[in-house]
């Protein structure tokens, strides 16, 4: 069972890409805590903040493709049955 996402065990989990745009949100708001704190280890923390958003933007990209492709070649989810990978 996942913890997070929509699963037929977890129906009132989050889409993936909504998962991590939270957490992306959250990470630019802390980042924006430390972004005038010129000790070496405060720039180093937001400079790995920073790669670590572009990655989670890439990552929301590619989560919002696959719900694309899923609802264009199945349609929405229905709970109880999944579109892929149930067997």
């Amino acid at each position: 069972m996942t913890h997070f996402l929509a699963t037929d065990d977890n129906p009132d989990g989050h889409r993936l890409e909504d998962v991590l745009a939270m957490v992306r949100s959250d990470l630019v708001k802390r980042a924006a805590l430390i972004v005038d704190d010129d000790r070496p280890e405060a720039r180093r923390v937001l400079a790995n903040d920073v790669k670590i958003m572009a990655m989670l933007t890439d990552s929301v990209a590619l989560a919002e493709e696959s719900s694309a492709v899923l609802i264009k070649a199945f349609g929405p989810s229905e709970t109880g049955k999944p579109r892929i990978g149930g067997g």
